[in-house]
């Protein structure tokens, strides 16, 4: 394919070779740079790379580059966050942690100048106490190359092709473990992989979750099909290496769709949750719950949100979109009334659990959708046969 040396001034096209200046870099994770006033985004670069890149897509209102030599390299970048160049799911991977944290807050504070906030105090962001190993949720797609491997890892930028990542450092490095054993076993069985064209092809996506304080893990594949074969040796042999997996579960997905996770969900082994404790609060979570993935930092937003808030014993505190009720259970006991909102039916379920295991009375988690909460709350009232005047709102919506 023909190559040509941008000149400036000449209009930029398809495989040209052109020297960019990054500026500015997406929540996408692509550098932006620009060429006579044209916008040129480039995957693998920070702000302050001077690149030689080659144009690959040329769309009327802006290019596409790939990075074919780093002139000069970012004082900001650095190799040893991960060394898998293969995948790009880590937005700020190649970004020092340090200028990561300033270039989000400069974000946040360009977000309300654009809606004319501009005199908003933004503080400096809290870093994570951990910067690798803290995820205690992931969902892998499954797919297999050329050879028939098993991949499991993430989807590329823009696309379902998967990367291989399942030794990712975002995650612990027991669901490396657990992963390869899979893959053992999934070879050992023959299980044939979902191809989203075909329709055809069982095993769609492994999903793993954590308790960060017990150590408990549970395990769901994602099929596309009512079971697995040969389940009951699977499990004998994942369970054989790995006792601190509670609980494994199938996820039945046969819809054509870009969704994770289907409706039902089969226990094949043990229990259907696990539990962890969240800024002083136990909790049950089961696999479709929704629950903070960075634990260090969900209890540093626990604690702000609980200081900003400025409960007193007389208030209510109303819960938006509370899934597993972790926040407002947190909080309950510095209130008169603490009531939660979710659509989830089985995360309501999990949040009343949750209140009765820490002995908590005073709360109450209802199934609605929050974004209609006036309309929920007027039936709450009729329910509860009184007026419901929450003084205090919290919510941490998707």
């Amino acid at each position: 394919m023909k190559t040509n040396i941008y000149k400036t001034g000449d209009k930029l096209k398809k495989n040209d070779i052109v020297t960019l200046e990054i500026e500015d870099i997406t929540n996408l994770g692509f550098g932006v740079g620009k060429v006579d006033g044209a916008v040129v985004f480039v995957a693998s670069c920070i702000p302050k790379d001077i690149v030689e890149v080659k144009i690959i897509k040329a769309a009327s209102s802006y290019y596409v580059g790939r990075v074919e030599k780093y002139i000069k390299k970012s004082p900001n970048r650095v190799l040893n966050r991960c060394e898998n160049t293969r995948c790009h799911s880590c937005t700020y991977k190649y970004m020092d942690y340090k200028e990561e944290l300033l270039h989000k807050e400069n974000t946040v504070r360009s977000g309300f100048v654009k809606e004319g906030l501009s005199d908003v105090v933004i503080e400096p962001v809290i870093p994570s106490p951990k910067l690798t190993e803290y995820r205690n949720k992931a969902q892998y797609p499954i797919s297999r190359d050329k050879n028939g491997e098993y991949v499991i890892g993430f989807y590329a930028p823009k696309s379902h092709t998967v990367c291989e990542a399942s030794e990712c450092c975002m995650a612990p490095e027991i669901f490396a473990l657990i992963l390869k054993k899979l893959k053992e076993v999934f070879k050992k069985y023959s299980l044939s992989v979902y191809d989203e064209n075909s329709g055809e092809g069982l095993l769609r996506h492994i999903y793993i979750r954590r308790s960060e304080t017990l150590g408990e893990i549970l395990l769901t594949l994602v099929i596309n099909g009512n079971s697995i074969p040969h389940s009951g040796q699977i499990v004998d042999e994942i369970r054989a290496q790995f006792p601190q997996i509670c609980g494994i579960l199938l996820n039945i997905n046969k819809k054509n769709t870009n969704v994770i996770l289907g409706e039902k969900f089969v226990t094949i082994y043990g229990k259907d949750y696990i539990c962890d404790t969240l800024a002083g609060v136990k909790l049950k979570i089961t696999a479709e719950s929704f629950y903070q993935v960075n634990h260090g930092t969900a209890t540093l937003i626990y604690e702000e949100a609980r200081k900003l808030a400025n409960l007193n014993k007389d208030d209510t505190l109303l819960d938006l979109y509370c899934g597993a009720g972790s926040i407002g259970l947190s909080m309950a006991k510095d209130v008169k009334e603490l009531i939660g909102i979710e659509i989830v039916d089985r995360a309501v379920e999990c949040a009343v659990y949750n209140a009765k295991e820490n002995m908590i009375s005073n709360a109450r988690f209802y199934t609605g959708d929050a974004k209609n909460t006036e309309a929920f709350l007027l039936n709450a009232e009729k329910a509860l046969n009184r007026k419901i005047e929450p003084d205090v709102i919290i919510l941490d919506p998707p």
